[in-house]
């Protein structure tokens, strides 16, 4: 077959089932394309319907911007919480945190324990030891030392020292 147009593209001699079989595996190969791509496609609109599912453009908008007020009011909320959280850290530095109770008898008698000596410390081992003493004749005396850094201002009793070693050691119980 001799045609004018195959001669000016150089392959006028060329059999044409050639150009057959090539046209032929060209659609072919467009056919596997489209095939993929419609496969594809059905999976997208699949996704795209159950997203849209029940919502106009306009709605899902109005749910979009919802969710962006509600993320900064969530943003502001948990700023405060960590403000709050750190106020509150300061102020428990300066509350007692550490207790220690030694009850005692004084004066040895058969009426119980009925003295103590109670030592209150804050997170830095400041505070006070508070001693109550019951006496024989009923009369209870109570008075208090000061503790800094772990250290009493004044000479400590057996009992007083107790109670302070107790507090110190009740963040470790």
């Amino acid at each position: 077959m001799n045609s004018e147009l195959f001669n000016l593209l150089g392959i006028g001699n060329l059999d044409p089932a050639y150009l057959f079989i090539v046209a032929f595996v060209l659609i072919l190969v467009l056919l596997v394309f489209l095939i993929v791509t419609r496969v594809k496609f059905r999976k997208l609109e699949r996704k795209y319907n159950k997203f849209m599912q029940g919502k106009e453009a306009q709605s899902l908008e109005d749910e979009i911007v919802g969710l962006f007020h509600d993320n900064r009011l969530i943003r502001s909320e948990n700023e405060k919480n960590r403000k709050d959280i750190i106020d509150i850290n300061k102020r428990m530095a300066r509350t007692f945190q550490k207790i220690g109770l030694e009850k005692y008898d004084a004066f040895n008698q058969s009426g119980g324990k009925l003295s103590f000596a109670l030592c209150l410390l804050d997170e830095n081992d400041n505070g006070f030891l508070l001693n109550s003493v019951h006496g024989t004749d009923g009369i209870n005396y109570s008075y208090s030392k000061e503790v800094n850094a772990g250290m009493a201002d004044v000479e400590l009793s057996g009992e007083e020292k107790k109670a302070l070693d107790l507090a110190l050691d009740s963040t470790n119980r």
